[in-house]
């Protein structure tokens, strides 16, 4: 997240991380419940990341949440844009500044999910189900 977003470690700072399969979650750390080191974990917290092929790919809720403290691989859309990315899945999307992978995609001050930019195409990440939230019919 720090490499790729800008995001600092620090953020993680107080949470544990759990994998099961090909997702990982995230859990507040706190006193109140022990954790047994052999505990088989199948879903706790919050999920923020899955793997898609060779990718670790961060979650649209964890990405909502931690979002606005990104410094790097931002989009920022116009309204225009997002409407054209969100009605056709994908758009062409020429950032010579943005290394292909996840980038975080923003409408002013609204982190909305994540995009995926891979030499100058970009593809809308955002699950079908929120985007009705955006005013798009599916």
């Amino acid at each position: 997240m720090e490499e790729r977003f800008g995001i600092p470690a620090s953020e993680f700072d107080d949470t544990l991380l759990f994998q099961h399969r090909q997702s990982w979650w995230l859990l507040k750390k706190g006193s109140s419940v022990p954790i047994p080191g052999t505990l088989k974990v199948s879903m706790v917290g919050l999920k923020a990341f899955q793997k898609v092929g060779s990718f670790i790919k961060p979650t649209t809720r964890l990405i909502q949440a931690l979002g606005p403290r990104a410094t790097k691989s931002r989009l920022d859309l116009s309204p225009e844009q997002l409407q054209s990315l969100l009605t056709q899945g994908a758009m062409d999307f020429p950032a010579p500044d943005l290394e292909d992978g996840y980038v975080i995609l923003c409408l002013g001050e609204y982190v909305l999910g994540l995009g995926l930019l891979i030499g100058g195409k970009l593809k809308s990440q955002i699950p079908r189900k929120h985007l009705k939230y955006y005013g798009v019919d599916q």
